[in-house]
């Protein structure tokens, strides 16, 4: 999936950068204009990677991918009300759509 991902942002003429687990993300951190991630992964809680990532680069967009609904995110606390949340699978229109909405503020 994040090749995937990868492909299709790099496609929409976004450079992009591919991280396997929560450290290695936080080291490119400091290069990226959007963290893209999703609710679950290796290395790290979705909120840690999230808040660490903007400690380092405040004005970082975060927005996370998912296979759950919202409703059953939220609901067992993996995430708060709010966040910015797409759901797997997702086309590259509506990829393009999220990460323009939060790249354009």
């Amino acid at each position: 999936m994040r090749a995937s991902v990868v492909e299709t942002l790099e496609g929409l003429g976004y450079p992009a950068l591919s991280a396997p687990d929560a450290d290695k993300a936080l080291r490119a951190v400091s290069r990226v204009d959007l963290l893209l991630t999703d609710v679950v992964m290796p290395g790290a809680t979705r909120r840690r990677l999230a808040e660490q990532a903007q400690q380092r680069q405040p004005d970082l967009e975060v927005l996370f991918m998912t296979d759950y609904s919202r409703n059953a995110i939220v609901h067992q606390g993996r995430l708060e009300p709010g966040v910015d949340l797409t759901q797997k699978p997702l086309t590259g229109d509506e990829l393009a759509g999220m990460v323009r909405k939060l790249l354009d503020g």
